[in-house]
C-alpha cells in the first residue's frame, strides 16, 4: 500500500460516505486482553487505556456542508494509538479526502474525538447504562493534522495492525494518515462531574498496570 501524504485541496462536490464494503471485523488489540481500570485506579490511567483499547471513536467536526454549515457534525472513525504494544495515547486516522468529516477538517482543523467504555463488556456486564458516569467516556480536543512523512511508517503500521482489511481498500479514494494533537483530554468516570486531565499527566500515564 503506497504511503500517501494529505491532499491540499478537497473537491467538495465529490464528498460521500465511504460504503459498507469497508465493514470489518477488529482484530489485534482487545480490551479483554486488559481489565478496565476501577475508578479510583488513577484518572490519567483510565483516559490512556479508554484511547488505547478503544478501536474507533466519534469525531466531532465543524460542517462545511451546504445545508448545515457551521453546524458541529458527527462522525465514526476506526482509530488507534500505536502498536499492541507501543501506546502513544495519539490518536491516529486512516482517512479518505472523499469523507465529509475530512473535508470540514480542511476549512477547521479542530475537532473533538470521544471514546466510550461501552465498547467493551464491563458496562453491559455489571448492567451500567451506555449515560451511566460509571460507565466512563473520554474526550480528546485538539487539532487534527496530516501525519508527516517522517511518522508514515509507524503510523501505517500503528493502524494496520489493528484494522488489517484497511490494506485492501481501494487506491482510487486517496487515502491519507491524519492525527489529533491534543490539547484538552475530559474524562468521566464516576459520579461527581468531569475531571480535566492535564497533558503531562495523560501522556505519562500507562494504559495497563505496570
Amino acid at each position: 500500500v503506497e504511503r500517501r501524504a494529505a491532499p491540499n485541496t478537497v473537491d467538495t462536490n465529490q464528498i460521500s460516505t465511504p460504503s459498507r464494503m469497508f465493514s470489518y471485523k477488529r482484530e489485534s488489540v482487545s480490551a479483554a486482553d486488559s481489565p478496565p481500570p476501577h475508578p479510583h485506579d488513577g484518572i490519567a490511567r483510565t483516559a490512556r487505556y479508554l484511547a488505547h483499547y478503544s478501536s474507533w471513536g466519534f469525531l466531532a467536526t465543524i460542517s462545511t456542508h451546504e445545508k448545515i454549515k457551521g453546524v458541529p457534525f458527527g462522525n465514526i472513525f476506526s482509530i488507534s494509538d500505536g502498536l499492541p504494544d507501543n501506546s502513544t495515547g495519539i490518536p491516529l486516522f486512516y482517512v479518505t479526502p472523499m469523507d465529509n468529516s475530512v473535508a470540514d477538517l480542511m476549512n477547521n482543523s479542530l475537532a473533538s474525538l470521544t471514546f466510550s467504555e461501552a465498547e467493551g463488556d464491563y458496562c453491559r456486564e455489571n448492567v451500567i447504562d451506555h449515560e451511566d458516569p460509571r460507565c466512563a467516556r473520554l474526550t480528546l480536543t485538539g487539532q487534527m493534522v496530516a501525519v508527516e512523512r517522517g511518522e508514515l511508517e509507524f503510523a501505517e503500521e500503528a493502524m494496520f495492525s489493528r484494522h488489517p482489511v484497511m490494506r485492501k481498500w481501494p487506491v482510487s479514494h486517496n487515502w491519507f494518515f491524519m492525527k489529533l494533537n491534543i490539547k484538552q483530554v475530559w474524562l468521566q468516570n464516576w459520579f461527581g462531574g468531569v475531571y480535566a486531565i492535564p497533558l503531562e499527566d495523560y501522556f505519562k500515564a500507562s494504559p495497563t498496570k505496570s
